[in-house]
């Protein structure tokens, strides 16, 4: 397809009211609320380094988390010539890695640090529609807005933050001519796994001092994490929770029971064995005795004897006794 060809057709699927797929969505925003030109060959922006400074310092402990997991993806695709990106909710590419040789071709792309790759700045691509729509995306070369990012293969998945905001899109790229969309399904499925590991990482270390608990028993709901701190009280919740819990969607999370929340979905079967556990290494610890286990708890001995028959705890290997 050639340059005008691309353009030509991205401009008219803007245009056209029964184009309805989500890429002329996409491509209608590109044109039509950004104001973008399909043909426009222009390079990405970049920020200057010490723009580039502040938003690193402002992520800090975010991408400290998420070092070594670009490590093990670009460990997996790099070899077959892609560049693994990290960027900010602005598109603003943070951190990558890509091997020596193929440096010089992704710098010559703009897929390098400090680039812009937002939808509004650069139209329909894997970075920019991923934060734009909130959702994992692969863009795949003609697929691009922009005539001169048609060389290239984009696969993305969001990174959601403790508060349930955008925080980051994950990015593999390939310029790679021979680049079949079979493997990129591959790429992106692995891309959508880094990129969840990322997230539930992130969560646990904003959280260092709460337990962490899995708030489905749906295999496809591992994201699905609370945080819950020594009260028990749900402090903090992932995006993938906060929708299977009905929890507000974004913003600090108001504190509420962690059986209540658990219990609406059935789930209470889980916190109630974490707990009978806690309970149950307690009177191992004070071999039986009921008041010994419940000072190192930190309740009444009263207030154990209700939690012990509550979670049908009426024996213990060494016996119990009272004093």
């Amino acid at each position: 397809m050639t340059s005008r060809t691309h353009a030509d057709l991205v401009a008219a699927q803007s245009q056209s009211r029964s184009a309805t797929s989500a890429l002329a969505a996409s491509w209608r925003r590109s044109m039509l609320k950004h104001g973008l030109d399909p043909a426009d060959r222009r390079p990405p922006d970049r920020l200057s380094a010490s723009e580039l400074a502040l938003r690193h310092q402002a992520m800090a402990g975010f991408l400290h988390v998420a070092g070594p997991q670009l490590d093990q993806l670009h460990d997996l695709v790099g070899l077959s010539g892609c560049n693994v990106l990290l960027t900010d909710a602005e598109g603003v590419v943070l951190d990558q890695r890509v091997l020596d040789g193929d440096a010089a071709q992704f710098r010559e792309w703009g897929l390098w640090r400090g680039a812009v790759w937002s939808e509004a700045a650069q139209g329909t691509n894997g970075i920019g529609t991923c934060l734009a729509e909130g959702r994992q995306v692969t863009i795949h070369r003609d697929e691009h807005f922009h005539t001169r990012n048609t060389g290239l293969s984009c696969m993305d998945a969001p990174i959601w933050g403790p508060d349930g905001r955008l925080l980051a899109a994950l990015d593999v790229s390939s310029a790679r001519a021979d680049q079949t969309e079979r493997y990129n399904r591959l790429i992106s499925a692995q891309v959508a796994s880094t990129a969840r590991a990322i997230e539930a990482m992130f969560f646990r270390s904003s959280f260092p001092q709460a337990r962490i608990v899995l708030a489905s028993d749906d295999p496809g709901e591992q994201s699905a994490l609370l945080a819950v701190d020594k009260d028990d009280l749900a402090i903090g919740a992932t995006r993938a929770a906060r929708r299977v819990l009905g929890l507000e969607r974004e913003g600090a999370l108001r504190p509420r029971p962690a059986v209540d929340l658990l219990g609406r979905q059935g789930d209470l079967a889980g916190f109630d064995k974490a707990e009978r556990a806690a309970v149950m290494r307690a009177l191992a610890r004070a071999e039986g005795n009921v008041s010994a286990a419940a000072r190192a708890l930190g309740v009444g001995r009263a207030t154990l004897y209700r939690r012990m028959a509550r979670l049908g705890i009426t024996d213990h290997p060494g016996g119990l006794s009272q004093h």
